[in-house]
């Protein structure tokens, strides 16, 4: 009796069930990765194979319109934190050069990227961090040609997007600015943003009704879009990117503040992409 219980034991563990390892499911929907620099989303629908992010490009002081930008920028390093390896799931710490800290969260999810950011300052006294610029790339997913990007009205403006009066409104908007320290680009300041605290290009008289914006894809199927809440402006840059810049206001001696943002990829359908918006940051018009 006993050989056969020893035998049937071996038996079970020797099969192929037993040896088994079981692996984690592959990640659905979208997945992230940060290089110390640049945030990559994939997916498999993503036209253009990727969507790359330079995050962050700067943090800014306040008086930032009309000044050389090496003054307006504040020196920060970024510290990989938390990497998940289903790559769903990035926390970053930027230390500025003031002492202020930023921790960030960044989690993918079906279709879309959060972002909850703490900004705070240990020290004792007021931090100038004012503002901070998400880079969004947006050649692959438009199909344009990056070496059109310095042009006053580069082809790929036409895909891309704000919302005026609660309406999206593609780019060239009308007047379309063309004078400032440095051009060309454009800037479209919320009603709350003080004129003399923004990027140094051409400045829209064109108010956004809210921060959402974004770009359609090459053949017009998909949407990429990005908010923040707040937000201190919105740029169309000089390399084929458009910005929803985060605002900050300035920190107290010990005061703490919470940002935080949404990236989305989805269906060409502008009312529903409002819609959503909306119920995301129900606090915006």
């Amino acid at each position: 009796m006993l050989r056969i219980l020893l035998a049937t034991l071996v038996s079970f563990l020797i099969t192929p069930h037993a040896l088994t390892i079981r692996a984690e499911p592959p990640a659905t929907g979208l997945t992230i990765q940060w290089d110390g620099r640049y945030l990559d989303v994939h997916g498999a629908n993503i036209p253009g194979d990727f969507i790359r992010t330079h995050y962050l490009e700067a943090y800014c002081r306040p008086g930032s319109t009309d000044r050389d930008w090496h003054q307006t920028v504040i020196k920060h390093t970024s510290e990989l934190i938390k990497a998940t390896p289903d790559r769903k799931r990035i926390e970053i710490r930027d230390t500025l050069a003031d002492g202020v800290i930023v921790d960030h969260v960044i989690l993918a999810g079906e279709d879309e990227v959060t972002f909850q950011l703490t900004a705070t300052n240990p020290t004792e006294k007021a931090s100038e961090a004012h503002w901070a610029q998400p880079c969004m790339r947006v050649d692959r997913f438009t199909g344009a040609d990056p070496a059109n990007a310095r042009e006053v009205y580069p082809p790929y403006i036409k895909k891309c997007f704000l919302l005026v009066d609660g309406k999206l409104t593609r780019l060239p908007t009308s007047p379309w600015a063309l004078e400032a320290r440095y051009i060309p680009g454009q800037v479209y300041a919320p009603k709350h943003v003080d004129r003399d605290d923004v990027n140094p290009r051409p400045l829209s008289d064109v108010v956004p009704s809210s921060g959402l914006t974004g770009c359609f894809s090459a053949d017009e199927t998909t949407i990429l879009a990005v908010a923040w809440d707040p937000y201190q402006e919105i740029f169309q840059g000089v390399i084929t990117c458009m910005h929803n810049d985060f605002r900050i206001g300035g920190l107290a001696p010990g005061q703490t503040k919470h940002i935080r943002g949404k990236l989305y990829v989805v269906p060409a359908d502008a009312h529903a992409l409002i819609r959503r918006f909306r119920a995301d940051f129900p606090a915006s018009p």
